[in-house]
């Protein structure tokens, strides 16, 4: 969000690199969700249900758009394996409060 042209700079490949105002604009976009996103997490109370919505939609539609932009459509480089490693967090941490809910039996608020 504060230092858009570094992160075209640090993720891009060299030759896709050009921090352009539309890039950068992206690039603060993406920065802003999230410092959004860590906001609500910080102030919402999660049940069983958010810690799995939350864990499997805040991760598998970037397992995909990762793996399709390093692998496939070559844009991103290596260091994007860095965002493939916290999403996997997000992944492992929803499920493991979801179980954790579960085995502790706490009711889930509407």
């Amino acid at each position: 969000m504060f230092f858009p042209s570094m992160v075209v700079e640090v993720t891009f490949r060299p030759e896709l690199a050009f921090a352009s105002e539309q890039a950068r604009f992206i690039m603060g976009c993406f920065g802003a969700q999230a410092v959004l996103t860590g906001t609500i997490i910080l102030t919402a109370r999660f049940s069983s249900m958010t810690f799995l919505v939350f864990g499997l939609a805040g991760s598998i539609p970037f397992f995909i758009f990762n793996f399709w932009f390093l692998f496939i459509e070559p844009v991103l480089n290596q260091w994007m394996l860095l965002d493939f490693a916290g999403n996997l967090g997000i992944l492992v941490i929803g499920i493991w409060g979801w179980r954790l809910c579960k085995t502790a039996q706490v009711p889930d608020q509407a």
